[in-house]
């Protein structure tokens, strides 16, 4: 089998877990590897450090699937390790019967590096955001189905995955129903229908759902704006919740009026407002100054990498600072980030620097981040990618 030869000084990350080979801790590749090859990580001695795929273009040039030296990437070690993924969710008492939209397969957290797999009830979504795993699609679809017992699989591999690797995605429906054009699931007994055309993701966010439910005992008697709002979701636990009004925000004019459906589906139209416009210009209007007693700010990613950490960092302050001028002095701000470049440190200190710039100051009640059917080994800081903060806004 090819091999990939590590520079000396680069080994102990790999040796300790660390699923990710960059390209310049690569000493030589040896073996006529070519892209998309299961290959061996070998330390400057020889010894053997894991197997993954080799994907050249890339700047992380082999993710490890595996550190025994006598495993295969082939059809039943992937069986393996999706039932290994479908028991953990199990473990965590996914399915219930109020929540059947969940990750079932969570990448690197699944040692399934380049495959997710979110659950719709019975549909899956995947994305296959590798050059190996790409390769071997026929082979993941059918393991899917096989360890799943799903009939529906549809393809969300992004464009965007796909040009770093160095292929062509072929995302829509690969089994199942061809008419198939919505998302039908349950989360927390909130009964959602997600359109197709909707494309953030794989069509939804199941990482916050621990959030939602958070947000949902704290919104009684308050008044909330759930800005970036997507489908509502944090607008509708809020409602449910006992807020006394809710403003969902957002651009996107699909996301909105699915909010609206499931807000009426769930009888919560009456007390959730959705409009569609700029949280830039919402934040800034005057006509909601000190309006919110709870105000959730989960806006999209703004730092996909070191290089635009120090603009993302700019954005943070000055959407808290804004957002402390909508808020009552002592209401609740809720802050996210989903990005692995910006960790909770940044965002902590991004929150503090805002609410200062706004005169006020932020006192930490609590610390969140993606929910358990998303895992993060702990030797790879970069999987827990989203982190949010709960503050109270007080003046100084």
């Amino acid at each position: 089998m090819p091999s990939v030869i590590l520079k000396p000084g680069h080994v102990q990350p790999v040796w300790s877990g660390h699923p990710w080979v960059y390209s310049q801790a690569v000493e030589r590749v040896q073996g006529g590897a070519t892209a998309g090859d299961e290959v061996t990580v070998l330390d400057p001695r020889g010894n053997y450090l894991g197997s993954g795929y080799y994907s050249p273009r890339s700047a992380i040039v082999v993710r490890i699937a595996t550190r025994n030296p006598k495993a295969r990437l082939d059809n039943s070690w992937l069986r393996k390790r999706l039932s290994q993924a479908h028991e953990l969710r199990h473990e965590m008492g996914l399915p219930t019967v109020r929540t059947n939209g969940f990750r079932l397969v969570h990448a690197e957290g699944d040692n399934l590096p380049g495959l997710v797999v979110d659950r719709y009830n019975e549909t899956v979504a995947i994305q296959l955001t590798t050059l190996g795993m790409h390769r071997r699609r026929a082979m993941v679809m059918d393991a899917i189905q096989g360890v799943f017992g799903v009939k529906t699989i549809v393809d969300r591999t992004p464009t965007s995955f796909a040009k770093l690797e160095g292929f062509e995605p072929e995302p829509g429906i690969v089994c199942g129903p061809m008419d198939l054009d919505a998302y039908r699931f349950m989360e927390r007994g909130f009964v959602y229908e997600v359109p197709m055309a909707l494309t953030q993701k794989t069509g939804y966010y199941f990482d916050q759902r621990p959030l939602r439910a958070r947000v949902e005992q704290l919104s009684r008697g308050r008044r909330v704006l759930d800005a970036f709002c997507f489908v509502g979701s944090f607008a509708l636990a809020a409602a449910r919740g006992g807020a006394t009004s809710v403003l969902a925000v957002d651009e996107n004019v699909i996301a909105l009026e699915t909010g609206a459906r499931c807000a009426k589906a769930n009888g919560l139209s009456d007390r959730i407002a959705f409009s569609r416009g700029s949280v830039r210009t919402l934040l800034s209007s005057s006509q909601h100054t000190a309006k919110f007693d709870l105000v959730v700010l989960d806006p999209p990613s703004m730092a996909p990498s070191q290089k635009s950490l120090q603009r993302a960092s700019k954005a943070f302050r000055w959407l808290v600072a804004q957002g402390c001028r909508v808020l009552r002095p002592g209401g609740l701000m809720v802050l996210s980030a989903c990005s692995a470049a910006v960790d909770v440190n940044t965002l902590t200190r991004m929150l503090a620097m805002g609410a200062r710039d706004a005169g006020m100051q932020a006192i930490v009640l609590e610390r969140w981040f993606q929910g358990m059917d998303h895992p993060v080994p702990a030797a790879f800081p970069e999987g827990l990618y989203l982190k949010s903060l709960i503050a109270r806004i007080n003046p100084i």
